[in-house]
């Protein structure tokens, strides 16, 4: 299986560029993506992709735009990281409670 290829922000935005701007010139907008991407070296599903990721970038799809993609994996890694620290914190609690239930009672 070949690995996949990480293209540079800028090929991929000027990709998205050739698609939106060669529409007219095609049926259809899977048409433009099927002609261009041989051009760029991808798959045309990847540059569908692409394209549909920068309609939502601009307003003219719904769902998540890059910006909120990227807050919402941020989130969710603190999320992570504070459940985690919970966890750790709750067995400290167990533990150093249990300890202070099995010391000796002093006798005065």
């Amino acid at each position: 299986m070949e690995k996949s290829k990480k293209f540079p922000k800028e090929v991929r935005e000027r990709a998205v560029r050739m698609v939106m701007e060669g529409q007219s010139d095609h049926p259809s907008q899977w048409a433009a993506i099927v002609s261009i991407a041989p051009k760029i070296g991808c798959n045309a599903q990847t540059l569908r992709l692409w394209v549909r990721q920068a309609e939502r970038d601009a307003g003219k799809r719904p769902g998540l735009s890059t910006d909120e993609k990227a807050r919402l994996r941020e989130l969710e890694r603190e999320v992570r990281e504070l459940k985690r620290a919970n966890e750790i914190l709750r067995k400290a609690s167990a533990y150093f409670a249990q300890a202070e239930l099995d010391r000796r009672p002093k006798s005065w």
